[in-house]
């Protein structure tokens, strides 16, 4: 697949916890994102589509239509879309092995980097004691969540307005809380783990909203980020090197010094 002039292309895009249908998704600039960017192969690693919020009422507007437009339409031009469900999207797991418009769903995949390195992706709840264990727990937190987005969206509303640029209160209100820190850490280390066990040379997933790469112990850590607060991306390049991209930031929509990290 050709890239259009002024258009990057990459070997592969990683991109999760977009929350299609809430409030708080940042579908706009994914849309910007996805218009930039072409790749061979896109990873849509869990929580697409907030399944949960919609739930408990209808939120559609046409960016979001836009965005699940947009990619099919990427695989209609013949890219290998694979999509990896996470807990907030646990529908689309009743159909793993079927593909729908050329996007293949699957429980989780190993990529291979054009430098022969193995990458298990997967959405990572399935390493979250939380959801796994207090799901009930994680839907009053998935709450919480949705109302301290309310608040981001309000602020940086107002900021706007007085011609400053977005910054992102949930993130640095989570990056300062201890507990969260130790989540973070936590599930990176599971995560890590199951890299080792299965053999592979990392690990790429999503599910904390946490963007972040390192290696850990011989393997390669990565997490996507999120389209709710960081809008991040990770890519491949066509040598295979890896590279977290903070999309909102390249727009001058975040400050430089703003931290990649946001948990949630």
């Amino acid at each position: 697949m050709q890239p259009d002039i002024g258009t990057r292309h990459y070997r592969s895009i990683w991109i999760s916890d977009v929350h299609l249908g809430t409030r708080g998704c940042q579908a706009d600039l994914l849309l910007d994102f996805l218009r930039s960017n072409e790749s061979e192969y896109l990873y849509l690693v869990g929580d697409i589509v907030d399944g949960w919020r919609l739930k408990r009422g209808w939120y559609w507007p046409q960016s979001h239509n836009d965005v699940v437009q947009k990619i099919l339409r990427r695989a209609r031009k013949g890219a290998k879309v694979f999509y990896v469900p996470g807990n907030h999207d646990e529908a689309f797991r009743d159909y793993i092995g079927l593909q729908f418009g050329g996007v293949a769903v699957v429980e989780d995949i190993v990529h291979t980097t054009a430098d022969g390195r193995r990458f298990l992706v997967i959405h990572g709840d399935q390493f979250d004691a939380v959801v796994k264990y207090a799901k009930w727990l994680a839907h009053l937190g998935d709450s919480a969540y949705t109302a301290l987005l309310a608040i981001n969206t309000w602020f940086n509303h107002v900021r706007r307005k007085l011609g400053f640029t977005y910054w992102s209160v949930s993130a640095y209100l989570k990056q300062r809380v201890k507990n969260a820190v130790e989540y973070i850490g936590a599930y990176e280390t599971a995560l890590a783990d199951e890299a080792r066990r299965r053999g592979v040379d990392g690990i790429i997933c999503g599910h904390i909203h946490s963007a972040e790469m390192r290696p850990m112990e011989g393997v390669l850590y990565c997490n996507d980020g999120d389209w709710v607060e960081s809008c991040t991306a990770l890519v491949e390049h066509e040598n295979g090197r890896l590279e977290i991209i903070n999309w909102a930031a390249s727009r001058r929509l975040l400050p430089v010094k703003q931290p990649v990290r946001a948990a949630a």
